[in-house]
Parts: structure tokens; C-alpha cells; sequence
């Protein structure tokens, strides 16, 4: 399918989207199209598993049949449908019954089938509770299919979900099923959705071009980045992953630079919305994730709720090749004395209650791998504030921790207009000194939104990459110069964009008008002389 085609898909079911919603806001929404959306994919790619299974077997269909295949052959072979689908769980991970396949629901959506809004709760709690082997539990917890955002009666609801359900399916009919597909439209959803979503929208987007530099980053060698990608990521973590694009981009980017052949272990995502958790977990499936290759966990990052990184002995904790993240910015929050002797922070002190932002980057530092690098979004506060977060700041300099620092330009965010920075960590740096990016003056206006485009990018990354420096871009900082300016790191300090001033010859200047006095004069003489010849006044 080529770029026109997905952007052509994903602008078909925004448009669906958009014309359905009604009065129900974009948020609320969100959640229905994306889950039939995800069901469409489950359904397509569990057809093609089992048609290739079954062989002759698989029933073929006139074009008037409206049944599905899998339909007729559960009916004709019930004696083999447990081994058959013991087998579908070995090889695809998942099992869905026939009557809650998409082309069933399409069908009950095109005649009206009063049955349809029951089959659909039926076959989301199905794929919930027992498609899977290890547990979906909760994945469609935010579709409530009986809300009156529907309808106000049964028959009401009923009936719009049959209209949307009809809409999609005539809107996707003539794409493709694939993975790509499918992934790319859904991305392209959660963007369109996040645009219309304000403030709201950095709990589960960032959008693909600042997710694009942090995935190329990372999956750069951590010692020496020139050298080009890592081809084995062991375990990638992103802690606040909102709907899980930046992992994903990450996977992406791995595979781009390595021309295919490199690969990630395992994928690991924490998100504490239950909403956003949700679309994180669809979205590793639509592109193609098995459920072994990913985990996604339902739980507050800064309470380190999660068991896996729980771990007190240092021997046994889980480590990252590679982390990302875009945790919310300046997050208030309530540490108490015990956080103060928990590992993750007890050597750097407590982030001040007023703004979490340190609070997230030590707790992802703490798991960072000693070959690893790790890439995260803030707010440019991180970079001077003074207190807690200076004597944080300052022991990670002291450290040789802080790799990179880049300026990003303002406006690039749904959720917030202000600048934001990227900051690049390791364990095993070799620089002793910092490389200053400032990129805030290299962007694509928009009307409402800056975005970059691909030199923009690029520019970024090969700086990085090559440790470069330029003019008014790009400088490595020394670490005395940045001891004496008391570890700020405020990027304009060390890079500043402003054109130097031309310096003005004053001497120069003077020769110069009076030779045009000179000139003036001269030819004001000769003028002069004409108007004489001509009998007429002077000058």
C-alpha cells in the first residue's frame, strides 16, 4: 500500500469519525472507533490463520451467502472445535468464535439485526476474558455500549452502532487488512483525535517527529553513535507510555536503520490512565505484536507499582538497553519521608512537590543498562531551576551522565504551547563533556500547530550521532564551563541563536558622507549653471 493510500484510509475514518460522533465529544468517541477498528484487525488476520489451517477444508462462499466460513465449518465439525482452536492459540495467540468475527457484526450492522449491540458486548468480553492466553482483562472497560451517548433506549443504541458499524466497514472495505495498514490508520486516528483533544492530549501522544528522534537515538550504539544502530535491543521500556506510538516507534526505527535484520526482545510500557492503557495494548496487537513480544502495565510510575521493577536486589533488577519517555510535565505530587530512602532516588534526593519531572527521569535512570541510552522529554525548567532540582542536576553532571541536551521549538505539542527539550542519558559515557543542540529556530510554521520536517530531524540526529558542532546550532560544552555557570544548562547560554552584531567602522562611515557632500555639492554647482544659461532662479 503506498503513503497516498494510508493517508488517503486514515483521512476516510477520520471523516467517519467526525460525521458520526454527534454530540458525543472526541474523546468518548476515540474509544468506540478504535476498538471496532481493533476488531476489524483481529478478525481479518484470525480468518487468514484459520483459511490457511483448514486448507480445503475452509468452506468457500457464493457472493450471495452472507454466513461467515468459519461459521458453517464450526457447525459441520463440532467434535474438532476445541483442538482447532488449541492449535489457532499455539500459532496466532488468540482465538475469536465466529459469531463475533467482523464480517458477522458487519452484517447484523447492515440488516439492522436488533442482536447486534448483545453479540458485540458478548465478543468484547470473549476477547477480554478468553481469546488470549494471558490475560486481557478490562481491554474494552471504557466502551460502554449501553451508554446513552448512543441512544436513549436499547432499540436507539442498537441502531447508531449499526450505522457506525456500517460506516466503517463501506469506509475500509476497498484497503487492505494488513498490519501496516491497519497500524498506520489507527496512529493516524490517535493524532487526529489528540489535535482535537487540547490538554488532554499529552496523556497518550506525542506526536511522530519528536517520537522519530528519540527512537533513532536510542537505538544508536550508546558509546560510540557514529558507528550506526544497535541490531539486538534486549528490552525496551517506556514508562509513561501513553497509547505505546513511541515504542513502537522505536521498533520501527530499529528496523529502518538495520535494513530489517534488527530486533527487539521484548517491549515494555507502564501507563496509569486505565483508558490510554488500554489503547497502548490494542495498538501492539494492530501492529502485529504478539502478546508474548510486549507487556503493558496498568499502574503509577512514582509509586513504582510494578512488580518487575520492584526488585531490591541489585543483582536481580531489570535492566533496559533502551528507554523513552514523555512523562507529563511538571506533575505535582506527594512524596512522603519513605520515598526519600527508595532506590530509585536516595542518591540524588527527592524532585520538589511543585514538578515531577526529576522524580520520572531518575526513576527510568535507575533501570537504564550500563550499555544502554536513554531519551526523554521535559520541560527547559529541568535545565536551571534551582533547589532540589538544581542539587539532582548537578550530581548527574558530576556524574558524566548527561549526555545531550536539545532545544526543541515551541508549539510542537497538542497539549501545551510551551518549548520543550530532549534529554540524552547513559551510564557509560566516554565525553566529559555536554553536546548543546539548539534546534528551537529550525521548524515548519503552522497555523496552529509547528511541526518538523524531515531535514529537521535529521539535522538533530546526525548532530547527535556524530557529536557535530555548528554555528548558532550545535556546541560540546566543557564540563569546568558549565561548573562555573553553577550547572544551569539553560541551552542559550551555551548556543545562542542570535546573529552577532556587525561591527560598525565609524571612520568609514565618515569618509563616506563626505564624499556624497562632496558630490552633492559638485553637482549642485553645475546645475546651478544651466538654470543660469536658461535665465531661471537658482538653487
Amino acid at each position: 500500500m503506498t503513503q497516498k493510500d494510508q493517508d488517503r484510509l486514515g483521512k476516510t475514518l477520520w471523516a467517519i469519525a467526525d460525521n458520526l460522533r454527534g454530540a458525543m465529544n472526541a474523546d468518548s468517541f476515540r474509544d468506540y472507533m478504535l476498538s471496532f477498528l481493533f476488531l476489524r484487525y483481529l478478525s481479518a488476520n484470525y480468518e487468514e490463520s484459520a483459511k490457511k489451517e483448514l486448507g480445503s477444508d475452509y468452506p468457500k462462499l457464493t457472493e450471495d451467502d452472507s454466513r461467515t466460513a468459519l461459521g458453517i465449518w464450526y457447525a459441520a465439525n463440532a467434535e474438532d472445535v476445541s483442538e482447532f482452536e488449541k492449535q489457532m492459540r499455539r500459532k496466532v495467540h488468540y482465538v475469536i468464535k465466529p459469531e463475533h468475527l467482523w464480517s458477522n457484526i458487519t452484517e447484523l450492522a447492515r440488516t439492522q439485526n436488533p442482536d447486534l449491540l448483545i453479540t458485540l458486548e458478548e465478543g468484547f468480553r470473549y476477547i477480554e476474558n478468553e481469546s488470549f492466553d494471558n490475560s486481557f482483562q478490562g481491554l474494552f472497560s471504557e466502551i460502554n455500549l449501553n451508554s446513552e451517548k448512543l441512544g436513549r433506549t436499547p432499540a436507539d443504541r442498537n441502531k447508531k452502532l449499526c450505522t457506525i458499524i456500517q460506516k466503517i466497514s463501506e469506509g475500509i472495505a476497498e484497503f487492505s487488512t494488513d498490519t501496516d495498514t491497519l497500524g498506520d490508520a489507527y496512529e493516524y486516528l490517535i493524532g487526529q483525535f489528540a489535535a482535537g483533544s487540547g490538554k488532554k492530549a499529552g496523556e497518550f501522544y506525542t506526536p511522530q517527529q519528536i517520537s522519530t528522534i528519540l527512537s533513532k537515538i536510542v537505538t544508536l550504539d550508546s558509546q560510540d553513535p557514529a558507528t550506526g544502530p544497535k541490531h539486538k535491543l534486549d528490552k525496551v521500556l517506556d514508562f509513561a507510555c501513553g497509547s505505546g506510538s513511541l515504542l513502537l516507534n522505536v521498533r520501527n526505527q530499529l528496523k529502518k536503520q538495520t535494513n530489517d535484520t534488527g530486533t527487539i526482545g521484548k517491549i515494555y510500557g507502564q501507563e496509569n490512565n486505565i483508558t490510554t492503557y488500554n489503547l497502548a495494548r490494542m495498538n501492539m496487537l494492530l501492529h502485529g505484536m504478539k502478546d508474548t513480544e510486549f507487556e503493558i502495565y496498568h499502574g503509577d510510575t512514582l509509586k513504582n507499582q510494578w512488580d518487575i521493577l520492584n526488585e531490591m536486589n541489585p543483582s536481580k533488577k531489570t535492566e533496559f538497553d533502551a528507554i523513552v519517555a514523555n512523562p507529563p510535565f511538571s506533575l505535582r505530587w506527594e512524596p512522603n519521608e519513605a520515598m526519600g530512602e527508595d532506590f530509585r532516588f536516595k542518591s540524588y534526593g527527592l524532585a520538589p512537590k511543585s514538578a515531577a519531572d526529576f522524580a520520572f527521569l531518575l526513576h527510568g535512570f535507575h533501570f537504564l543498562a550500563k550499555e544502554g541510552t536513554m531519551a526523554i522529554i521535559l520541560p527547559h525548567g529541568v535545565l536551571f531551576r534551582g533547589g532540589a532540582e538544581e542539587r539532582i542536576r548537578t550530581k548527574l553532571l558530576k556524574d558524566n551522565h548527561i549526555d545531550t541536551v536539545i532545544g526543541l521549538p515551541s508549539n510542537l505539542f497538542y497539549s501545551t504551547g510551551i518549548p520543550v527539550c530532549i534529554l540524552v542519558l547513559k551510564k557509560c559515557k566516554k565525553e566529559d563533556d555536554v553536546l548543546f543542540i539548539n534546534a528551537s529556530e529550525h521548524f515548519v510554521k503552522g497555523k496552529r500547530q509547528n511541526t518538523l520536517n524531515k531535514d529537521n530531524i535529521k539535522n538533530i540526529v546526525e548532530t547527535y550521532k556524530y557529536r557535530q558542532e555548528s554555528e548558532r546550532y550545535s556546541r560540546k560544552v566543557s564540563m569546568e564551563e558549565i561548573e562555573k555557570n553553577g550547572y544551569n544548562l539553560n541551552i542559550s547560554r551555551y548556543v545562542s541563536t542570535a546573529e552577532d552584531e556587525i561591527e560598525i567602522d565609524l571612520d568609514k562611515v565618515n569618509e563616506r558622507l563626505t564624499s556624497i557632500n562632496e558630490r552633492i555639492e559638485t553637482k549642485t554647482k553645475e546645475h546651478n549653471e544651466y538654470l543660469k544659461e536658461l535665465k531661471l532662479k537658482t538653487i
